[in-house]
């Protein structure tokens, strides 16, 4: 379910809640912004062979954290540990490092380890759940429980409400049921869960051990809300900030802890696009006009007396915060990893030469002199040489079918009207009592009609008188 009091920090979580939420239902239209097609990355690590496939990128708060290296004791937890680590961590403050989901399941960090999840699947839980604290917001570790190979904390009062099992029990006679826990009117919970998991159990840490091994994602250090919320951002940004500059492609918390709040803010509409600007300073200072559209900084205007304005509108902030979901690598790691591109790649036509056209040819195949072609050449279209017995034309084959049929029928009706020579067909057949007629010139009898009152073998009858 998705409620409207969330906030999101960045462009890409509020992007799929209102996906998520118009789908099925309504059409998205982004106006007066062009979504670049999107391309897929295959990255194959020469040395170790791994293959991973990666989507679109995320945000680098979302991505793979750089594992902790944490000497642990050998020896097991026990009850006078225990309750020591729960004395010391339990209500303890800190600043958050990377944005926390609410949700039942939260976020499982392995000791020493990587965080599960990570990439899409962190950026996807954030959405679906909504967010609990953002980077460089103060959280509190509310509750500590210990499990066999796990410790359990509850940041700002845990993601479940109290009583979560008995809150489906009722109890009662007939119609009258009366539900083991009476509801106060409290809110949805807006904490979240971090799992800390260990191999074979949980060792016997102290204090600061666990601190350190929660460094990714809880910093537990003395800090101002800027240091706490700058500490989460690459260097450049950090820099650009505490320089208090304002940079396109920046979020409003980026520029309110540049610059602090502006003297005046003015909201127009450019086209169909609404935005509101934001001016700090006044004359005879510069006077600095920063557009924002949503929740970023789309263009800076500065304004000298004297001078012409100078105005930004390329977005420097978008490659630095967005990552395809792994840690950073060394320089040795990248000579050693090769990223191949695949599906709708954007090419930059003043920097990349165009792609290969596609060929039917195997990899290493050497194709003849005659049909190698030059990019973009074309040669006439050559047919294959007609054979005598071929027929192109269906209509010519059927007549000449026709033709042949024809021919045959014409000859057995020829076969069957010629007069037959044969004499032995001729010739009466024995004992069939035909009379005969004999021609002076051949001297062969001639079969005479049977008379009246005759009938075809038997003698004629005499009559007396």
């Amino acid at each position: 379910m998705i409620r409207h009091s969330m906030e999101f920090s960045d462009f890409s979580v509020g992007a799929r809640v209102l996906s998520a939420t118009c789908k099925g239902a309504c059409l998205l239209v982004l106006c007066g912004v062009a979504l670049p097609a999107g391309a897929q990355a295959i990255t194959i690590d020469t040395r170790t062979g791994n293959v991973s496939t990666g989507g679109s990128t995320v945000d680098r708060r979302y991505a793979q954290i750089t594992p902790t290296n944490i000497e642990l004791p050998k020896t097991g937890l026990d009850t006078k540990t225990r309750l020591e680590l729960i004395r010391i961590l339990q209500s303890e403050q800190g600043f958050a490092m990377r944005p926390f989901p609410r949700g039942h399941k939260g976020l499982t960090l392995k000791a020493n380890g990587d965080l599960n999840p990570a990439g899409e699947p962190y950026l996807d839980m954030v959405t679906q759940y909504g967010l609990s604290a953002k980077p460089g917001d103060a959280v509190v570790l509310t509750d500590i429980k210990f499990d066999h190979n796990k410790i359990v904390f509850m940041i700002n009062g845990g993601p479940d409400l109290k009583h979560r099992f008995l809150r489906h029990i009722e109890l009662g006679t007939g119609t009258q049921m009366t539900p083991m826990v009476q509801s106060g009117g409290e809110g949805d919970p807006t904490g979240a869960r971090v799992t800390l998991e260990f191999k074979g159990g949980v060792p016997s840490l102290t204090a600061s051990q666990v601190k350190a091994l929660l460094a990714p994602l809880i910093s537990f250090d003395v800090k101002t809300p800027i240091q706490a919320f700058t500490d989460t951002l690459p260097p450049k940004l950090k820099e650009a900030i505490l320089n208090h500059d304002v940079w396109v492609g920046m979020s409003t918390d980026m520029v309110l802890f540049a610059k602090g709040q502006p003297q005046r803010k003015v909201r127009e509409v450019d086209g169909q696009t609404p935005f509101e600007e934001w001016i700090y300073g006044q004359v005879p200072q510069p006077v600095e006009f920063v557009r924002i559209n949503g929740n970023r900084v789309i263009r800076v205007e500065i304004a000298k007396v004297g001078e012409s304005p100078q105005v930004f509108d390329k977005d420097v902030v978008e490659g630095l915060m967005r990552t395809d979901g792994t840690p950073a690598i060394t320089t040795e790691q990248q000579q050693a990893t090769r990223t191949v591109q695949m599906g709708d790649v954007q090419r930059d036509p003043n920097r990349q030469a165009p792609a290969a056209p596609p060929t039917l040819t195997a990899p290493g195949e050497q194709l003849p002199a005659t049909a190698k072609n030059g990019a973009g050449q074309m040669k006439p279209v050559q047919f294959p040489k007609q054979k005598p017995d071929d027929y192109p034309d269906v209509a010519a084959a059927r007549r000449a079918d026709q033709g042949r049929a024809a021919e045959a029928a014409e000859k057995d009706k020829e076969k069957t009207s010629a007069p037959s020579t044969d004499p032995a067909k001729d010739s009466p057949t024995p004992g069939s009592g035909e009379p005969t007629q004999t021609t002076p010139a051949s001297g062969n009898p001639t079969p005479q009609p049977p008379t009246l009152g005759q009938s075809s073998g038997a003698p004629p009858s005499t009559e007396q008188h």
